[in-house]
């Protein structure tokens, strides 16, 4: 029952003081003494040298000096001379990049970096507007360049603006019933 003037509880008494939680191993925990004493490392597995490629450039240069010319015989002295690669001539890590280097990071350049002043005075906004401005100015000059090249229309407004009509002679026309006034 529950107890009066108290609410009912809902969840579970916890443990005493001397619990641990989780689980205890006793081959493996044995606090700081067995952490300093005996370390569980992975021992480097020795791997067996690698047989490098064949460098198949120096072979068929050396088979055309001994006057070889077919696939046979191109195999046979393969066969008869065969030379490999040099270690450090295969490794890609010194084909990528020089090891001097230190802009490169994984194969790929750092950028340069950004000045914050150029950023707070806005510098490259202003370069872009110059540049705009400038292509602007350019375009509008090839335009004039092409406007002044191209013949203007020939139209009847135009040619009449040319060469206006002459003008006509005033003539005195009077009405017929007045002519013998």
């Amino acid at each position: 029952q529950a107890e009066l003037g108290k609410p009912q509880r809902n969840c579970y008494t916890l443990p005493g003081s001397d619990f641990s939680y989780g689980l205890y191993i006793q081959r493996t925990d044995g606090g700081v003494p067995e952490a300093i004493g005996h370390w569980n490392t992975v021992k480097p597995r020795t791997t067996p040298a690698q047989k490098m490629p064949r460098d198949f450039i120096t072979m068929n240069r050396g088979a055309l000096k001994a006057g070889y010319t077919t696939a046979h015989e191109f195999n046979l002295y393969y066969k008869a001379k065969d030379i490999r690669r040099k270690d450090d001539e295969y490794s890609r890590f010194k084909r990528s990049i020089n090891p001097g280097d230190y802009t490169v990071v994984f194969s790929m350049f750092s950028r340069p970096c950004t000045p914050f002043f150029d950023l707070l005075q806005h510098k490259y906004k202003e370069l872009w507007m110059e540049q705009q401005r400038a292509l602007t100015a350019a375009q509008q000059v090839e335009k004039k360049k092409v406007i002044m090249k191209d013949k203007v229309r020939e139209t009847r407004t135009t040619f009449l603006r040319r060469h206006p009509l002459p003008a006509k002679e005033e003539s005195f026309w009077h009405l017929p019933r007045l002519e013998k006034v």
